[in-house]
């Protein structure tokens, strides 16, 4: 098994050790399963400047990796160029003869760039989603999984999910008992439930201008357990049901169905960390129906049921 992990002037050592870990304890837990190699390449050889200002040499070149199972692109500059002629050539060949190309953080904006991931969709950090969906490059950007597997090409979202993915691989190609041994060996969960949804700081819009609805937003973010319907919030507005709805999409991007009961999350989310108030309690004060609602809409939106939601982020 060769996995090729791409290195670059000013990638983290983080994003460079994380692949490193995860396939260097499998070689470890399991020799017998094959030969594991793991080479750092890049297409200008020799020496790599890390973001944290330490140097890495004896990097190999392009030629290193013909043979590679696993291509790995474990991060991506913050400036997002696309990548050089060369770099695509490299990664569409490896593709082309079969192997498993991984962009991983914001190296899934550089494989999307590529071209083979047309049609099809990607997750990445949730800071560079945006900017995924606008290139264009591929189906679908979904912010709420941690990584999303096509068998060929598999894409993963912020940071530290890209040990999630890097388990899924070893999984995925090895099996479960050794992904769970590098998992232990690592103290990480084998498989974590949720994504990085839950993660995403999600401010209100700014409006620019203190219009009727940025008016109305402020009001109904201190009425969550209130009657929130368009037709309520267009009169506090002192609008028509058509226009308030043109310009709330135009203040906010969304519609004000989506976007309360986005708030109300937001509102219950901050309520799991900081309370001890019971699930029944946080759906009431939140504005919702039910238990039972709440706890529908939470699963739907961060992939993670509100009790786990608290036992994770509640100190």
């Amino acid at each position: 098994m060769h996995i090729a992990i791409y290195v670059f002037d000013g990638v983290s050592m983080f994003h460079v050790a994380a692949p490193q870990m995860v396939f260097r304890d499998a070689a470890d837990l399991a020799p017998d399963t094959g030969d594991w190699r793991i080479t750092l390449w890049s297409t200008t050889p020799d020496a790599v400047s890390f973001a944290e200002g330490h140097g890495l040499t004896g990097v190999s070149g392009p030629e290193a990796i013909t043979d590679a199972d696993i291509l790995i692109i474990p991060s991506w500059p913050d400036h997002w160029p696309e990548p050089d002629a060369d770099l695509t050539a490299l990664i569409c060949a490896a593709h082309a003869r079969g192997a498993v190309v991984a962009g991983l953080c914001f190296g899934a904006v550089a494989v999307a760039d590529t071209g083979i991931l047309a049609g099809r969709s990607a997750v990445t950090h949730w800071l560079a989603t945006d900017l995924l969906a606008r290139r264009g490059r591929c189906g679908s950007v979904d912010d709420s999984v941690l990584y999303i597997d096509h068998g060929d090409v598999i894409t993963s979202a912020g940071t530290v999910s890209s040990i999630d993915a890097c388990l899924h691989l070893i999984r995925r190609l090895r099996g479960t008992d050794l992904a769970n041994r590098v998992a232990r060996r690592m103290v990480v969960a084998p498989h974590r439930d949720g994504g990085q949804a839950q993660y995403i700081e999600r401010p209100l819009p700014e409006t620019g201008n203190p219009t009727s609805v940025s008016a109305v937003l402020d009001w109904a973010l201190t009425h969550l357990d209130d009657d929130l319907g368009v037709d309520r919030l267009a009169a506090r507005a002192q609008m028509s049901r058509r226009t308030f709805l043109r310009h709330f999409r135009e203040n906010t991007g969304t519609t004000p169905a989506r976007w309360v009961v986005q708030q109300r999350l937001e509102a219950a989310r901050s309520l799991l960390e900081t309370t001890d108030h019971d699930l029944r309690q946080i759906a009431h004060t939140c504005g919702f129906a039910s238990e039972v609602t709440f706890r529908q809409n939470f699963v739907a939106r961060y992939g993670v049921a509100p009790s786990a939601y608290r036992h994770r982020f509640q100190p």
